[in-house]
């Protein structure tokens, strides 16, 4: 069945306490998609943010994003009274203000723990016992780096630093109530995150959330688990991870996250991997996984190197990963970033796991060539995109593309003022052959610049802060979505 969804993030929702949250905003957005006819709503990863605000930065491959908890929802709990948050001010520009939401957002989540904590219910011990897996030394984590400040885990105190037994038994013994805030935070998300998605599923809306291939240096992961990564005998990073110079940088893209020990995964028959990939799915309906390249050949920089340049190819798990996943898992919805530089041993592995990647129209019009970016070369087995998290949106690039591309992106498409031309953009995407095209939330709306959600090799700025105003969901807009959705053959 050939379907069509929306791309945007949870934090880009609409709502009142400046970041999106799993409350009403929510539940009225995917009735919107419902309404709209759109079948997936596509998300960016739903854990807590890290270096530069970014959600592929963070310090847990696991954890919930605990902005994400909604306040209304816990004062329904009992946990809360207005009072407790009505007059505080979570930023006031229309944008995500990260230092202001993380002030207030825990604040709030401490006087709902100061409740909760006075007597835990037994769902939340078999929470913690079901999760524990993970969630014990993220909670250990997070509290080691209150108490030293925040700093990077390699510049605590020895015993802490090494995750020795001793440390984590302190932690525990001095301060028990900080480790549960923790958890208490973890449960909090995955009770509204399961609810929100049931609501989801009765409204026939999939959730296709995503899954960073690479996890931070300074993460709970790195920590508790060194053998599974590249490190020296002092923790540091032999290589990291990055990509070549390309489309969106010059110098490449010096992401700094540790690489994975492929050789450590491979005697454990990939036990991490297969169990981050389960987890995934139980979270989400389907999963789309970032950087799939990466396990054909991933790109290794040397670590402390000031750009992405003098990186060299290596090469990943290929098929064996993906052979045990399915044989522990079943068939999965996958989908592959497949985007970036590719070798036809990148081309091999898609095709041998039968994941759909991925194509976006931004790409195509090269003047130069008949690309594979072009809606005639899409096959059926793959997501059609306008544009990603990573493009601008469809209007900025219209404005600003050099007028080569926009002159053939004309030719190609029909491009028009009667139509409109962000309309024609969307349309070559909707009329492919891919089984579902997915388009930015902000592509819809016609938003220039201001919509874009990140410029990769950038920090600060606009990057991750976009949110969607919630009158900007009119019935309007989901007629027309409707109507382009049903006249394509979608749903």
């Amino acid at each position: 069945m050939r379907e069509s969804g929306i791309l945007m993030p949870v934090a880009s929702l609409p709502g009142p306490f400046g970041i999106g949250t799993l409350g009403k905003p929510a539940y009225d957005f995917i009735d919107f998609l419902k309404k709209a006819h759109q079948a997936v709503w596509q998300i960016l990863p739903v854990s807590p943010t890290g270096f530069g605000d970014s959600p592929y930065q963070s310090c847990s491959a696991f954890a919930g994003n605990p902005y994400f908890i909604d306040f209304d929802l816990l004062r329904k709990d009992g946990l809360l009274k207005k009072t407790d948050y009505e007059t505080l001010r979570f930023g006031t520009d229309g944008k995500v203000d990260y230092e202001t939401v993380e002030k207030t957002h825990f604040a709030v989540l401490r006087k709902a723990f100061a409740k909760f904590s006075k007597w835990y219910p037994d769902d939340y011990y078999h929470f913690c016992y079901e999760q524990g897996w993970w969630l014990e030394d993220y909670a250990l984590f997070m509290t080691a780096k209150g108490l030293n400040g925040g700093v990077h885990y390699r510049q605590w105190p020895q015993p802490q630093r090494d995750h020795a037994q001793s440390a984590i038994d302190a932690l525990y013994a001095e301060h028990e109530s900080e480790v549960h805030f923790w958890k208490f935070c973890q449960y909090e998300f995955q009770r509204q995150w399961r609810a929100l998605k049931a609501h989801a599923q009765k409204q026939g809306v999939r959730i296709l959330g995503d899954l960073p291939i690479y996890v931070s240096a300074d993460s709970a992961d790195v920590w508790a688990g060194p053998q599974l990564f590249q490190l020296d005998e002092d923790g540091t990073p032999t290589a990291v991870a990055g990509c070549p110079p390309d489309y969106f940088s010059e110098d490449g893209q010096l992401w700094g996250n540790p690489l994975y020990d492929w050789d450590y995964h491979r005697k454990t028959g990939y036990e991490w991997w297969v169990r981050r990939i389960r987890f995934a799915l139980e979270l989400y309906d389907m999963v789309r996984i970032d950087h799939f390249r990466g396990f054909d050949t991933y790109y290794a920089i040397p670590y402390g190197a000031k750009n992405a340049r003098g990186g060299a190819w290596r090469n990943g798990p290929g098929m064996e990963l993906f052979r045990k996943v399915e044989q522990q898992l079943g068939k999965a919805e996958i989908v592959a970033e497949d985007l970036g530089e590719m070798f036809d041993s990148v081309r091999r592995l898609l095709s041998d796991s039968g994941f759909p990647g991925m194509k976006v129209l931004q790409f195509a019009f090269d003047p130069s060539g008949d690309s594979e970016y072009l809606p005639h070369h899409y096959p059926e087995n793959c997501i059609a995109y306008p544009g990603t998290h990573d493009n601008t949106t469809v209007a900025d690039w219209l404005r600003h593309a050099p007028a080569k591309e926009r002159r053939k992106a004309t030719a190609y498409l029909g491009l028009n003022e009667e139509e409109g031309l962000v309309d024609g953009m969307l349309r070559g995407v909707l009329a492919s052959p891919a089984k579902l095209a997915v388009t930015p939330m902000a592509d819809w709306l016609g938003l220039g610049a201001a919509g874009r959600i990140n410029t990769p090799s950038t920090l600060g700025g606009n990057n991750w802060r976009w949110r969607l105003k919630a009158e900007q969901l009119t019935p309007q807009l989901a007629a027309k979505m409707m109507r382009k959705t049903r006249l394509f053959g979608r749903g």
